[in-house]
């Protein structure tokens, strides 16, 4: 056992079980154990990679759709350039590259990272030059602002529930014979799934991220009221339906309770719940991300490319281009959602 799992299994003995989403938040952020607390986990070196690692054709495109989208709103003399969640600063670093030559657009922004990890910052420091790092979205300037989130709501830790004849029972982490197991509640009804009543039955089980509800609405709020668009880019559907809780260590599938603190935990984002929660600004239709980057002109940018390349770099390139957006790739899996203000429109590549 890990030494955050002997942790948690002497916790769980002395306080009883605790719900799945305590467990994803010490797995993840522990200060001592946690997964993005102690490293980097990104590349080929690390345990997983995500798109802007697979290309910088994402970060160019996306950097150049938030560009347009702040001309459309009349190219504010001043506003925040920010992401959540930002990795190796690497998406950020391919958006401030591909923007260059917008005019004035690097005069008027300032770069702010919502970020945690003192790992993780200190990569990011390394690829983005004045960046602003933020513990949550809370304390983001008040003035307009464009935001990308990639693959950030994944990794906020979710609770599950199975419903049954006398409500829903809450899934939670126990102790079996000195070793973590997954057992059930006992059942009562949940407010916060009230709702879910009318499109699930008996045997379901559904999945709620606590923290969701309330980061869409910091963000929403900002922008509807100082202007501009947030992206959001994740793996997940409309509404949560099913067990989606996965670990990955060394680009594997795990077993999430088999190496707390050394596996990355990730749940599917029900974008639903995101579209439920941006008033007062509008949400655009929710998009599969090969859609939106071909809307973009993804192909017509790796043909460019691909004019300088030859052997094994022109081989990397195209398999990055069908793993971004080839259905059976990250193209479907993975979806795109906007929030932008009542009286604006989407940003490039996506619909109202």
């Amino acid at each position: 056992m890990t030494p955050l799992g002997t942790q948690l299994i002497a916790r769980i003995g002395r306080t009883g079980p605790i719900s799945i989403g305590d467990y994803m938040a010490d797995c993840l952020m522990h200060p001592q154990h946690g997964y993005y607390a102690t490293r980097d986990p990104f590349g080929a070196a690390g345990d997983f990679i995500t798109a802007p690692e697979i290309s910088q054709m994402f970060g160019e495109l996306i950097g150049l759709s938030l560009a347009q989208s702040w001309q459309d709103q009349g190219a504010p003399a001043q506003f925040t350039l920010a992401e959540l969640g930002p990795g190796r600063g690497t998406l950020m670093a391919d958006i401030l590259r591909a923007t260059k030559s917008v005019t004035g657009f690097h005069a008027a922004l300032s770069v702010h990272f919502v970020e945690t990890s003192p790992v993780l910052r200190k990569a990011q420091a390394a690829a983005v030059a004045d960046a602003i790092w933020h513990n949550d979205a809370t304390t983001l300037p008040d003035q307009p602002l464009w935001l990308v989130a990639n693959e950030f709501f994944d990794a906020l830790p979710i609770r599950q529930f199975v419903r049954d004849a006398d409500g829903w029972r809450e899934r939670m982490v126990g102790v079996s014979d000195g070793a973590l197991m997954l057992g059930l509640s006992a059942a009562a009804p949940i407010d916060l799934l009230a709702h879910r009543l009318d499109d699930t039955k008996d045997g379901d089980l559904v999945e709620h991220c606590t923290a969701l509800p309330g980061i869409v609405q910091q963000l929403s709020d900002k922008i509807e009221r100082f202007g501009g668009a947030g992206l959001i880019i994740d793996y997940g559907d409309w509404v949560s339906l099913g067990d989606t809780l996965q670990a990955l260590c060394a680009h594997e599938m795990v077993d999430p309770l088999a190496q707390p603190g050394l596996a990355d935990l990730t749940a599917h984002v029900d974008f639903a719940a995101i579209a439920a929660n941006a008033a007062p600004a509008k949400f655009s239709r929710l998009t599969p991300q090969g859609v939106f980057l071909e809307r973009l002109g993804i192909t017509q940018r790796a043909q460019k490319l691909a004019q300088l390349l030859s052997g094994d770099a022109l081989d990397a390139h195209i398999k990055a281009h069908r793993r971004l957006t080839h259905p059976s790739e990250m193209g479907d899996l993975f979806k795109v959602i906007a929030l932008y203000p009542s009286n604006a429109t989407p940003p490039p590549g996506l619909d109202p």
